[in-house]
């Protein structure tokens, strides 16, 4: 199941007319209310390639009955803020919409909402269901149930309800709702959603079925079909996992989704083909909208899930390329920061499990600038960390040191009591046993930790999402067994991961060299031959090849027999767009300045762009904030900088300008606001000014912004991201990269 979306990162619907910025404290702030004050700020596009469904609702305007079809259809692929955007259109052309105010409520309180909603970014959802139970009168009995059961199961006594009890009155509801319009396949669907559960998969099957029965391509069905056998027998849910992204083809999620289970029936390929093809379908719609890696949790998801894939077909440089990338990418003073939805945590996720599996113990330890783990001064990091690094020591033979590591580890735990800190001492003192030469104790504690694992699978609770772990236990209790001669006991342990993990090379090399360690020359050869399979695209001269190789076995490679895969060659994919993020080309920009005199971003090629969009010099917090940029001058100069501010005041008002006039910063005039549509900086709901704050480098290309409501104060910030930029461009070309 993927993780909720950021709820911070949401579009916002403002209404009405024309407003005249002034010093007023909420310049650029909607009049409606923060509900109304956040996210994505611009008029929504009718979307190609997202599939559709239709919900009829009360509306004089059938364009109304379009954009709330378009969200509708965005929900049932969880694309939350693209929904959101096309349902404040709704609002915009009708006001007083109570579904549209429903749909603007699912947006935030859906399937991945858990436990109490007294959490601040949980507050403009309920009142946008508010909004709906207030005008509930206005619409059909139909609809008004559908606003009933989100009222019953988000307010009043189930305010402070947990998921699970929260998707039973929401499921109850929704049954009511079928069975007294039997024809609502939309309420079926609904239901199919909230009711997924392992145990439940079967009944909630034949639901899914109905559904598709009336409309063959419904891309929730599809979807909700792939999370229900996800848990439970993921092979049921192969028709909807092919299907989903053809239906949905420019939805990156219609393409994740399916990759989620073709990794648990071990068709790696088919996977990597899913898991990439999602990937670029999001970073090209992340650029098509100016859109920052901290601003699109989906993307770096769906890079750490294809690093993962990666590594199990034995393609680590990429793999390990786009961990880097990910830690490489812009990062926010505020949002997206220091968690496991941001990309920086996503990258160093990926990086340290790759690092880990791949046993590339030099880079785990190195202090090397361009290789070394940025490690943060985080509990998590440091734990991680000595956990790494333990490893590492014992990898390379260096006892004494692991020794010292492990008892850090042990601090570090301390006196947590959960079964993964556990694990998490077993593995490392287990496997440092074993390299002492201790296999009764090593394996003992290792088959403790491999059964906790088990239990945790079973039970649902382990991290698979994807896994940050780099391998089963299971595996490494293998590993050990084999080292130390232990052959049979090698493939039983080894069987077990295979369950956990299927086609896992890692653990089929093992199993080659078991079987022919005990002269089941045939088994051997199988394991080899499915080992062959999974890494035919590897890199080059991986050991777990080369040992399985040396053995002389004569193997074909085996397909697995689930579903027909197609090699995964990612040169196939370019036509999609780029797999890992780089700056993207700045929109046109074509200004006057104080003099009346055209100006272009093209002028300032091989210098850095800050470019500041601003309201005028009504605006108390405008001032503010060039004023406190312009300070800096000396700095921004030192780094190649040039300072733009862009505002829709007249050249000639620009330059008598008793507040900004005088300042260095060079004023720009954007009379129509063209430029700042271009730059998202513009507000089409309520036809009103935001302001911006973006970092372009020596080639126009964007590496950073901010837009919203009020202006980015932080120049210490801005100041350290050009450096950055700087750092970065001056690696590149020591690289001969462009």
């Amino acid at each position: 199941m993927a993780h909720p979306r950021l709820l911070c990162y949401l579009a916002a619907f403002l209404f009405g007319a024309s407003v005249v910025c002034c010093a007023d404290e909420d310049a650029g702030h909607s009049r409606h209310g923060t509900a109304f004050d956040s996210g994505l700020r611009q008029k929504p596009w009718k979307m190609e390639g997202i599939g559709h469904t239709h919900f009829p609702i009360t509306t004089k305007l059938p364009e109304v009955q379009e954009w709330f079809d378009q969200g509708n259809t965005l929900l049932h692929s969880f694309w939350f803020e693209e929904a959101e955007r096309s349902f404040r259109w709704c609002l915009k052309l009708d006001p007083d919409n109570a579904m549209a105010y429903w749909g603007l409520a699912r947006c935030g309180l859906n399937w991945f909402t858990r436990g109490p909603l007294d959490k601040p970014e949980m507050k403009r959802y309920l009142d946008f269901l508010n909004d709906a139970v207030r005008l509930k009168g206005t619409v059909s009995e139909r609809e008004r149930l559908y606003i009933e059961a989100w009222a019953a199961s988000f307010t009043g006594d189930s305010f402070t309800l947990g998921g699970k009890e929260r998707a039973e009155i929401l499921c109850r509801r929704l049954q009511e709702l079928s069975l007294k319009f039997p024809d609502d396949i939309e309420a079926k669907a609904l239901f199919a959603l909230f009711s997924i559960h392992p145990g439940h998969a079967l009944s909630n099957e034949v639901l899914i079925q109905q559904v598709l029965a009336k409309e063959p391509d419904h891309p929730g069905a599809h979807h909700y079909r792939i999370h229900n056998w996800d848990g439970a027998a993921p092979e049921q849910g192969l028709p909807s996992c092919i299907r989903y992204g053809q239906v949905a083809p420019k939805v990156g999620h219609a393409d994740h989704m399916p990759g989620h289970n073709y990794t648990k029936m071990g068709l790696w390929h088919e996977a990597a083909w899913s898991m990439d093809t999602a990937t670029r379908i999001e970073l090209r719609y992340m650029n098509e909208q100016l859109a920052l890696p901290f601003e699109t949790w989906n993307f770096a998801h769906n890079r750490n899930y294809l690093c993962y894939i990666q590594e199990q077909l034995g393609m680590v440089d990429v793999a390990l390329r786009g961990a880097r990338d990910l830690l490489a990418a812009p990062r926010d003073p505020e949002s997206n920061k220091d968690n496991q939805y941001g990309a920086f945590d996503q990258g160093m996720v990926a990086l340290v499990r790759g690092l880990l599996k791949y046993e590339r113990w030099d880079d785990i330890l190195s202090k090397s600038n361009s290789v070394a783990i940025p490690w943060r001064d985080l509990p998590s990091d440091k734990l991680l960390r000595t956990f790494a690094e333990t490893l590492a020591y014992v990898g390379k033979k260096d006892l004494h040191r692991a020794r010292t590591q492990l008892h850090e580890l042990k601090v570090l735990i301390g006196g947590k009591k959960d079964a993964e800190a556990a694990s998490v001492v077993k593995i490392a003192e287990g496997l440092l046993l074993g390299a002492e030469g201790n296999l009764l104790d090593s394996t003992r504690l290792l088959l403790d930790a491999a059964e906790s694992e088990r239990k945790e699978r079973e039970a649902g609770n382990y991290d698979n999402d994807p896994p940050s772990n780099p391998w089963p236990v299971a595996r490494l209790l293998g590993d050990v067994y084999l080292e130390r001669g232990e052959a049979r006991l090698a493939i039983e342990a080894y069987e077990r991961a295979l369950k956990q993990e299927p086609y896992d090379a890692f653990t089929l090399s093992g199993l080659t060299r078991a079987y022919a360690a005990t002269g089941a020359r045939d088994k051997a050869e199988e394991a080899y031959g499915r080992l062959l399979y999974v890494w035919s695209g590897a890199n080059r001269d991986l050991k777990w090849m080369t040992a399985a190789a040396a053995l002389g076995l004569k193997a074909k490679a085996i397909a697995p027999t689930l579903s027909v895969e197609r090699p995964y060659r990612p040169e196939l994919l370019a036509n999609l767009g780029t797999l890992n993020w780089e700056p993207y080309a700045a929109p046109k920009l074509n200004c006057l300045d104080v003099d009346g005199k055209p100006v272009t971003l093209d002028q300032f090629r091989g210098t850095n762009v800050l470019l500041v969009f601003y309201l005028n010099d009504e605006c108390v917090h405008c001032v503010e904030q060039l004023k406190s940029i312009n300070a800096h001058g000396d700095d921004w100069s030192g780094e190649n900088t040039v300072v733009l501010g862009v505002s829709s005041v007249t050249p000639e008002k620009n330059k008598a300008s008793p507040k900004l006039g005088k300042l260095a910063i060079r004023l720009l005039s954007d009379s129509n606001h063209e430029n700042a549509r271009r730059f998202t900086s513009y507000d089409d709901f309520e036809d009103l000014e935001l302001h911006s704050t973006v970092l372009i480098d020596t080639h126009g290309r964007v590496h950073w912004k901010r837009t919203g409501g009020k202006p980015f104060a932080d120049v210490d910030f801005l100041l350290k991201s050009v450096k950055q930029m700087n750092q970065k461009a001056a690696v590149q070309t020591a690289d001969g990269r462009k």
